[in-house]
């Protein structure tokens, strides 16, 4: 039985979006290409309206998993074509990456410029040290730009006959692209008409928070990078395409930035639902729900790991987090304990990639393989106002995957599982994934969430209740964090 008296009680509303609930996977980890995935689609159409299709892109298995691409403009052709995206495109709505911080070190474009230096058409194209700091810069300078690594972004690199420090914000072989060069308008326009003429209806900004280097500053989310967001969003927007947003950060960037584009990436949502389900406190879920944008993507599972920074402190400013920087050390110790210690090998200093803001693990070893508060968190995430965004793998329950993460190094890989067809097949057969769609196709098909939800939250009980009216319409949850079990009802 609910109480009474709610600690904290408020009303939250649907925005207007086409989709509901959204798909997010690899071309190639979903089945083996373009063709397979439009088959699975086909077969999840009661359960999804649209789908984000990760780097497809030439090479879609590059240095950082198609996050690199050599030429952004078209289809690698071992997964398909630009025909194979628009057949899709005409029952789903399509989702791509534009990767505008950077482009791989083999592209053609750079590799024209280690050739010929100066003397090279592209040479504007790339960022490099004294290209930002023309007089050079102080340790003052180096020491305020923040990167998401330790040590500096820069790599040596042959610039024709000389040797230049290359602006590397990620990985040595992502070389950043300075988007207020002409070629870098010009290499960003090819892009977004390459994008619209195949199908796609919206477009997902990759590491657009370093994608403007301003001397003196931090060279992350400055006001000239949210100039630059608006900027590409109308661009976008005069194609017909919306925009979305991914950017890790502290939580009231999300909401300054969500004024300015389509939707933002609810990135705090993962965090907090796992501090809830750790601690039984729901008032740092509760606040975040009271504040956060309406017009997001809600996810609790991406291709990357779950965020820490954006609950945690400001880590430039120290301004107060969602959480206090202790209750992010105790979540993050929560999942590593959850997962048994398979999260641990593969964050931090024992993987290659050295993220200071995110934990590599699959959400429901997060959750301790607990299929009941696995479907607890899916159904917060389901009730969360905005378009419901659920990643492959997250779908499918997978647990770590090891073997993957031995075989190549790469901490993410612990959550990227390679899936044939026929295995996908298989696993939605599986009790909690059938759970897990039948909850989709209540938040795709109930007319209930085109309405208003209240939110109240019960601190002593633990207990969160999102109810959604709609007209004579009405679906809730009551989330029990304390017995880590949820109860869905409706009309």
């Amino acid at each position: 039985m609910i109480p009474p008296h709610p600690d904290d009680s408020f009303t939250l509303s649907q925005p207007k979006y086409s989709d509901s609930t959204q798909l997010i996977t690899y071309a190639n980890r979903f089945g083996k290409d373009l063709s397979e995935l439009a088959s699975l689609m086909t077969e999840l159409r009661d359960a999804f309206d649209g789908v984000h299709i990760l780097p497809f892109f030439t090479p879609f298995d590059g240095a950082d998993a198609g996050f690199d691409p050599s030429d952004h403009t078209s289809v690698d052709p071992r997964l398909g074509s630009w025909d194979d995206v628009k057949k899709i495109s005409q029952d789903f709505s399509v989702m791509a990456d534009m990767i505008v911080n950077h482009m791989s070190y083999k592209s053609a474009q750079f590799q024209d410029v280690v050739e010929k230096g100066q003397g090279s058409p592209y040479a504007d194209m790339f960022l490099t040290l004294s290209s930002v700091f023309p007089e050079g810069a102080s340790e003052q300078d180096l020491a305020a730009i923040y990167r998401p690594r330790p040590g500096l972004p820069f790599t040596h690199y042959k610039w024709g006959e000389q040797t230049r420090l290359v602006w590397t914000t990620f990985t040595p072989q992502q070389i950043d692209v300075d988007m207020r060069s002409e070629g870098g308008r010009r290499y960003i326009a090819s892009i977004l008409s390459a994008m619209a003429a195949g199908g796609v209806s919206q477009v997902r900004l990759d590491a657009v928070g370093y994608s403007v280097k301003t001397a003196g500053s931090s060279c992350f989310m400055t006001p000239q990078t949210y100039e630059f967001i608006g900027e590409l969003t109308e661009q976008a927007r005069a194609l017909g395409m919306s925009v979305l947003v991914e950017i890790h950060s502290h939580y009231k960037n999300q909401i300054q930035v969500a004024q300015k584009v389509d939707s933002v990436y609810d990135f705090a949502l993962p965090p907090l639902v796992l501090h809830a389900l750790y601690t039984g406190q729901v008032g740092p879920l509760t606040k975040w729900l009271k504040v956060r944008p309406t017009n997001a993507i809600t996810v609790l599972d991406t291709h990357d790991g779950i965020g820490i920074v954006d609950v945690g402190p400001d880590q430039q400013s120290g301004e107060a987090g969602l959480l206090s920087a202790e209750a992010v050390d105790g979540l993050v110790e929560g999942i590593h304990e959850a997962s048994k210690g398979a999260s641990r090998k593969a964050t931090g200093w024992n993987a290659s990639n050295l993220d200071i803001y995110q934990v590599n693990c699959t959400f429901f070893d997060a959750c301790g393989a607990d299929e009941d508060a696995y479907f607890l968190a899916r159904a917060v995430q389901a009730f969360t106002p905005g378009v419901c965004q659920v990643y492959y793998a997250g779908l499918l329950a997978a647990p770590c995957d090891l073997e993957l993460l031995a075989q190549t190094g790469v901490g993410r890989d612990i959550n990227r599982p390679y899936y044939s067809a026929a295995q996908v097949r298989e696993e939605l057969r599986s009790p909690v994934v059938r759970r897990i769609l039948g909850l989709l196709q209540l938040r795709k098909s109930h007319p209930a969430f085109k309405g208003k939800c209240q939110v109240r939250s019960y601190e002593q009980d633990s207990r969160l209740v999102l109810t959604w009216e709609n007209k004579d319409d009405w679906a809730e949850l009551v989330a029990d964090f304390a017995e880590k079990k949820a109860e869905v009802t409706y009309n």
